[in-house]
């Protein structure tokens, strides 16, 4: 088929674009100079988010399978990192808009009603892609968020919460880890002794530190118990699975070993990109995180006590959905089960040949 040559313009369709700034203001009569800011900076917004939710969806394809290829971990981890970049970039963007000063933003503010970033649809799918379902939402008005679109994008929704969501996908694939239990290594069994090893040793250093007063010491050693008690619960599978049940954690037990087989024994070969990819996942979610709270204090700059255009309470809303809406908390809180590197049990010989790549091991 021979190619037709494109223009830059044509290419990028920037007349229909540059053309997409409609000011309220200018309509009403009243022309303001910070609306363009205004719709730029959610635009651009939106393109974003396009670019994120094209990246999820191809790591959605790579592990919605009961086999995820090697080579899919690499790609999976290149696109997991630009979704990285894009929210760095989507947070220092709020620095541009706070260019605007609250008396500029009231000069517009009263055209949008009852406009609200609550009917960004993207928004949404992306925070469901990523894994977070309607139980774990901090509720609006008590009605369902995607009460806010129309039927076809509500129905697209709700069947994006029936399917599978990325934290979904990689608690199965985390499942699937052929490593905790094979040849004659047990890693549950010689990770609970080497914990036990290593807080009988802290207990040890507790009670003979002489800087330390006694009540310092009971104060330390009260500590150590209520860790000691915190990795009950991952030796215990019961106990584990009671936090399930009560929604205090989402991984399932299996998942949460592996997760944790693949932060301890890191550096060996086949696991170092298992590794990045779970990293990336947690910084992903830190940086939305990150980015809803510098939201909320954008809004709290902006608008103070006000309610928001959508009928929200405004900061209040946004500052809560910060808290709540985490959702790899889990993977963050394998940090608390790690012990020190020289605790850690030795694998086998033959063990780190199957950790290691094939020309390595031979």
């Amino acid at each position: 088929m021979k190619h037709q040559s494109v223009h830059y313009e044509q290419y990028l369709s920037l007349e229909q674009i540059l053309d997409a700034q409609k000011l309220k203001s200018v309509e009403y009569g009243k022309p303001a100079h910070e609306e363009m800011l205004f719709i730029i900076t959610h635009q651009v917004y939106e393109l974003w988010f396009k670019q994120i939710i094209h990246e999820l969806e191809s790591i959605h394809t790579m592990f919605n399978n009961d086999e995820v290829d090697e080579e899919s971990i690499g790609v999976a981890v290149g696109r997991l990192d630009r979704i990285i970049s894009i929210f760095n970039l989507l947070i220092e963007q709020i620095k541009v808009m706070e260019t605007m000063t609250p008396l500029d933003f009231l000069d517009f503010r009263s055209y949008l009603f009852p406009a609200s970033g609550f009917q960004s649809f993207q928004f949404r799918k992306m925070e469901i892609l990523l894994g977070l379902k309607m139980k774990e939402r901090h509720s609006y008005q008590n009605t369902p968020y995607f009460n806010e679109f129309i039927e076809s994008k509500k129905a697209e929704l709700q069947t994006l919460e029936n399917n599978r969501s990325l934290l979904e996908l990689v608690s199965s694939w985390l499942e699937r880890t052929p490593f905790l239990q094979i040849m004659e290594y047990d890693f549950i069994d010689q990770y609970e002794k080497a914990v036990v090893a290593a807080h009988q040793k802290e207990r040890k250093e507790i009670i003979e530190a002489s800087i330390l007063s006694d009540a310092e010491k009971e104060h330390r050693l009260k500590a150590l118990i209520n860790s000691e008690q915190y990795f009950d619960r991952l030796f215990i599978k019961s106990s584990y699975e009671e936090m399930i049940l009560s929604g205090e954690v989402k991984l399932s037990y299996r998942a949460t070993l592996a997760a944790l087989f693949i932060n301890v024994y890191r550096d060996e070969p086949i696991l170092q990109l298992p590794f990045q990819f779970l990293s990336k996942l947690t910084e992903i979610d830190e940086l939305f995180t990150t980015w809803r709270y510098r939201h909320a204090q954008m809004v709290m700059r902006m608008l103070g006590r006000k309610i928001g255009t959508g009928g929200s309470s405004g900061y209040e809303y946004l500052a809560k959905t910060a808290d709540k809406h985490r959702i790899y908390t889990d993977l963050h809180n394998v940090s608390t089960f790690l012990i020190p590197r020289t605790y850690i049990p030795a694998l086998s010989d033959k063990l780190k040949q199957k950790l290691s790549f094939y020309f390595t091991a031979h």
